[in-house]
C-alpha cells in the first residue's frame, strides 16, 4: 500500500492567475507567508519585513550560483529555425544538451548562431539529448554571454510575447543581486527577494550570512515521475560548499541560533554536507521527502512551489504536508502569487 507516500496527497489546484508573470516593482516589495511550525499559525507580512523574524545569533545561507544564458537559438546550414539548450558542460569544447527538433538535429549537423560562433552535433544521447561540440573566434564565454538567452520559466508568457527590452529586463530580475557562480539553468528563486538595501540592513542588525553554490538544473522542476513518492529519482546537481560555510554553521549552533537556509537548493547543499561530514565539493541527488529528519536546517525561506513537485515534498518534510498545503489554501485566498516571480514563504 502507497498510503501516505502516495504522489496525489502533493496536488492542489492553482488558479492560472495567480502564476506570477513579473517580478514585484521592487525585490523585497514581495508578499511573505510566515508559518510558525509550533503553534500552525500564519502571519501575512512583506518580505521586508524578514529582519524582523531573524536574530543576531541566526545564519542565513545563500545559494550564490549565477544563471548562465543557457538556450542558443541558431539555424541549420539549410536555414532552418533549431534550438541547443546546454545541460552541462563536459570539457572545454564539449556539452550535453537539449536540441529542437531533435528529429532534424542528428550527428554530423552544424547550427549557427552566428557568424563566429557554431556548434557540432556528435552524438544522440536520448530523443532530444545531444552531446555538441562548440567553435568560435574567441572566447566562449563571450560568446555565451552574446548570443545566449537566459531560459526563463515556460509559464512566464514574456519569454516569447513581450519585446526584447522586457525580456533583458526580466532575465535581470532573474538574477539574484549576490549572483557569483556562473553555472545555472535555472535561479534559486527565493534569494530573487533581497536587494542589496535588505542585505546591508540584515547586515546592520548582525545578522551572519554564508555562501554555498548549487547549479540548479531544469531537473529541480520535475514533477514526480512514480505513483509512490519514495519510488522517484531525483536529479543530480554540482555543488560546492566552504570550509568556512561550515564553520559558520558550527558557530551558529554554539551560540544557539538557527540555521537558515535562503532556498531548497541551499537546503539541500546543507543536508548533504550534515550527511557526508567532510566533503564540501561534489554532486548531489539528496532527496527530501516526508518523514526526512533535517541535520542542518532549522528553517527555510522558499518560494511557493508546483503542485507535485520534488520541491512541495521538500518544504513538507519540513513544516508537515498538512501544514503545508493549508499554508498554501489560505496563499491562494488572500491571492499571493506563485512559482519563481511570485511571493514567498518563511518557515520557522
Amino acid at each position: 500500500m502507497i498510503g501516505e507516500f502516495s504522489a496525489d496527497l502533493y496536488q492542489y489546484e492553482l488558479p492560472p492567475e495567480l502564476i506570477a508573470q513579473a517580478p514585484a516593482a521592487r525585490r523585497e516589495d514581495s508578499r511573505l507567508l510566515v508559518l510558525r511550525r509550533k503553534n500552525n499559525s500564519l502571519e501575512h507580512k512583506y518580505f521586508r519585513d524578514i529582519v524582523d523574524y531573524l536574530d543576531p545569533r541566526d545564519l542565513l545561507v545563500f545559494n550564490d550560483t549565477k544563471v548562465l544564458p543557457m538556450r542558443l537559438l541558431g539555424k541549420k546550414e539549410t536555414g532552418a529555425r533549431c534550438e541547443v539548450f546546454l545541460l552541462k558542460q563536459l570539457d572545454a569544447d564539449h556539452w550535453e544538451a537539449l536540441v529542437k527538433p531533435g528529429r532534424r538535429l542528428a550527428s554530423g549537423s552544424r547550427v549557427r548562431f552566428g557568424a563566429d560562433f557554431s556548434a557540432l552535433i556528435l552524438e544522440k544521447l536520448s530523443d532530444s539529448r545531444r552531446r555538441v561540440e562548440f567553435s568560435c573566434a574567441g572566447d566562449f564565454w563571450e560568446k555565451l554571454w552574446r548570443y545566449g538567452q537566459t531560459p526563463l520559466p515556460p509559464y512566464i508568457k514574456a519569454v516569447t510575447s513581450a519585446p526584447l527590452s522586457e525580456r533583458l529586463a526580466l532575465a535581470e530580475r532573474y538574477q539574484t543581486v549576490y549572483a557569483r557562480t556562473p553555472g545555472a539553468a535555472a535561479a534559486p528563486t527565493a534569494g530573487l527577494h533581497f536587494s542589496q538595501e535588505l542585505l546591508d540592513r540584515l547586515k546592520t542588525k548582525g545578522i551572519a550570512s554564508a555562501f554555498v553554490t548549487l547549479h540548479v538544473g531544469l531537473g529541480t522542476f520535475q514533477p514526480l515521475q512514480t505513483a509512490d513518492i519514495r519510488r522517484h529519482r531525483i536529479h543530480a546537481e554540482e555543488y560546492f560548499c566552504p570550509e568556512q560555510t561550515l564553520r559558520a554553521v558550527r558557530e551558529c549552533r554554539a551560540r544557539g541560533g538557527r540555521v537558515v537556509a535562503v532556498g531548497t537548493t541551499s537546503a539541500r547543499v546543507l543536508e548533504t554536507v550534515a550527511e557526508r561530514s567532510q566533503s564540501v565539493r561534489g554532486s548531489t541527488n539528496v532527496y527530501i521527502y516526508p518523514g526526512y529528519q533535517f541535520k542542518s536546517v532549522d528553517a527555510l525561506i522558499t518560494n511557493f512551489h508546483l503542485p507535485g513537485s520534488t520541491l512541495l515534498l521538500l518544504v513538507s518534510a519540513l513544516a508537515g504536508r498538512e501544514k503545508i498545503l493549508a499554508a498554501y489554501q489560505e496563499a491562494i485566498r488572500q491571492k499571493y502569487r506563485f512559482f519563481s516571480f511570485g511571493d514567498a514563504m518563511l518557515i520557522v
